[in-house]
């Protein structure tokens, strides 16, 4: 006998898993800057890596959302941010009950069309968390990888940056750390801006110090990014533009708050450098407004908060309309490397490896993703092919805020 032509939700459920793990206190603990931090006493001292730190046991925990259908097929997404899982449990699950997961398009439309807030934030958060673990299930349902599904791969691995949150800017820090990196194959490194206008000429001239020392340190032929994290406004980020055009930045990514499009259009038209935003757009019609405006090159939409792999791979069409690229935020990774994966590398050259946090990020996972000399490859598992590892479990819960 086939398959059945349908596979009718009956659970949702979101799934908190606990253990521990060793981490270093004191270290790879850098801020960047914020947009707070125009105010002094909500600007934080500058960092310098605690000496002689020593490793030590602490708490670890994680949700995921479990989909199951009748006849026992389930999709699996994690790990999922609070804010969203209380929403699938509050306003989604119960809608969800008895739908046709393998109806992708038509729940994806009716998740969209069931709240007035749906359109940006939380809502569509939560969204993006049902859309991504039913993506799993389809995979797991006809027995193929995600990107798959999506068309099939353009690549057998896909090349990873090296995301740099967290490790110290200090000039001799960052010119042993970037080089380390280098050497284990990430060819494109993004690093976190520390000052912005509060810390006055001084904190503009360590963010000049900091591109220059990665060029020096790196040779010509490592793409450097940068990330400020909404913390500037216009005329900073063109005075700091063009003090590093010369060491050719592949881009400056959030600038300014979302809101502020017309200052990224102001910015790109400024300086040589390419302008990147995105993780905070939310969908295909928010990603358009900025394209249309002129004001990206880089759109860095995440499919964990912009309405799941369906939405992305839409974006991917209309950011491919503008010749404009998408290297997709990432707050994790299962999502985007399959969208990436089946997208022209035209389009979707990269993924995002933020290094700190996927120390710990798949801590639960049997099989986390992880670049080899800067590339990954595609799991031919179902679905995503996320497994937890009992071993690393120490208690499992289902939660509940409804």
């Amino acid at each position: 006998m086939g398959r059945p032509a349908k596979a009718v939700i009956r659970d949702v459920a979101m799934w908190r898993l606990e253990g521990s793990r060793e981490s270093a206190p004191g270290v790879d603990r850098q801020h960047q800057v914020q947009p707070n931090h125009v105010y002094e006493e909500l600007r934080p001292k500058p960092y310098r890596d605690a000496e002689n730190a020593v490793p030590r046991k602490g708490p670890v925990s994680a949700l995921y959302l479990k989909i199951v259908c009748e006849g026992g097929v389930e999709g699996l997404y994690g790990p999922i941010d609070k804010e969203a899982a209380i929403v699938v449990d509050q306003q989604l699950r119960p809608f969800l009950l008895g739908k046709d997961a393998l109806a992708g398009e038509t729940l994806w439309d009716q998740l969209y069309r069931l709240n007035r807030h749906s359109t940006r934030g939380h809502f569509m958060m939560a969204i993006s968390a049902v859309d991504n673990a039913l993506w799993d299930l389809r995979g797991r349902y006809f027995e193929a990888p995600v990107y798959r599904l999506l068309g099939g791969p353009t690549r057998s691995k896909v090349e990873a940056y090296g995301s740099c949150l967290g490790f110290s800017v200090q000039p001799e820090a960052v010119a042993k750390q970037c080089v380390t990196l280098q050497k284990q194959g990430f060819r494109h490194q993004k690093w976190f801006i520390a000052y912005g206008p509060g810390d006055g000429l001084e904190g503009m001239a360590k963010n000049v110090e900091l591109v220059r020392t990665l060029r020096q340190s790196m040779g010509p032929y490592v793409e450097i990014m940068f990330d400020a994290f909404m913390g500037w406004d216009l005329n900073y980020a063109i005075r700091w533009a063009k003090q590093v055009e010369e060491y050719r930045p592949r881009w400056i990514e959030e600038a300014f708050a979302l809101e502020k499009i017309e200052s990224y259009a102001a910015l790109r038209r400024a300086t040589s450098i390419p302008v990147a935003s995105g993780e905070h757009l939310y969908s295909r019609w928010h990603t358009q407004e900025y394209l249309k405006a002129g004001a990206l090159n880089v759109v860095q939409a995440d499919p964990e908060w912009c309405g799941g792999v369906s939405e992305l791979v839409k974006i991917c069409s209309v950011a491919s309309i503008y010749d404009a690229q998408v290297i997709p935020h990432g707050h994790s990774l299962h999502a985007a490397l399959h969208v990436v994966a089946s997208q022209s590398p035209m389009t979707c050259p990269l993924v995002e490896f933020l290094i700190t946090k996927m120390r710990s990020y798949y801590h639960f996972e049997k099989q986390p993703l992880t670049p080899v000399n800067g590339m990954i490859a595609l799991p031919e598992r179902p679905g995503f092919g996320i497994e937890w590892d009992a071993a690393k479990i120490e208690k499992q819960t289902p939660v509940k805020w409804s």
